[in-house]
């Protein structure tokens, strides 16, 4: 009787132990099913990922691309005659104003404090003009500026008109010095002249 009671609990164990066997079997291959779709997600998301990144990479390369462009200049930039004209008004507005300034310093028609005033207008207008030099170098210099050719034809075509209001300028001022000392010229000869009369 006590075997027969030890076979029927070992028999029932067994059977039990079978059933958790089957469910734990029955678990794993629905784990393995979610971890299947799991990896299939990933391929999709990586793939996606890939593709947006590869994607970007390319089109950063083409925008690269595109701005190394901007960095050079085409030669007919490089050709444009307003460049050539700058740098024919910037020689002549140096020449003049120092052929100006020397004159005027030469006369004793203007006091120390006016030469002054002379100088340091000279001075501004000199700088000024170098500054416009100096812009004009790096629009017509590769790997200086990102500019395309038109923007860099109208930035010649500002500094240009920039350096001939200059030159118009100068012009202007030592016109104006000029009439100031043959007017002082001709009040030294009235006075002189005046004084000629009375011995």
């Amino acid at each position: 009787m006590l075997i027969i009671a030890l076979t029927g609990s070992t028999t029932y164990a067994q059977s039990s132990e079978v059933q958790q066997l089957l469910l734990n079997v029955e678990k794993l291959s629905q784990l393995k099913n979610i971890l299947q779709d799991m990896k299939k997600g990933y391929a999709i998301v990586s793939g996606g990922y890939n593709a947006i990144k590869n994607i970007s990479q390319g089109n950063f390369s083409l925008h690269d691309v595109f701005l190394d462009g901007l960095m050079v200049v085409s030669p007919e930039v490089k050709k444009y005659r307003k460049v050539a004209d700058i740098i024919v008004y910037q020689k002549r507005i140096v020449s003049e104003y120092k052929s100006a300034f020397n004159r005027f310093k030469a006369t004793d028609n203007f006091s120390l404090l006016e030469i002054d005033y002379l100088g340091r207008v000279y001075k501004q207008l000199f700088d000024q003009s170098i500054d416009n030099l100096d812009q004009l170098v790096m629009i017509i210099t590769s790997s200086k500026l990102r500019m395309n050719d038109q923007e860099r034809l109208q930035a010649i075509d500002k500094i240009f008109e920039d350096t001939e209001d200059k030159l118009m300028f100068l012009r202007d001022f030592n016109g104006q010095a000029l009439i100031l000392s043959l007017q002082r010229d001709k009040e030294k000869a009235d006075i002189g002249q005046t004084l000629g009369l009375f011995p």
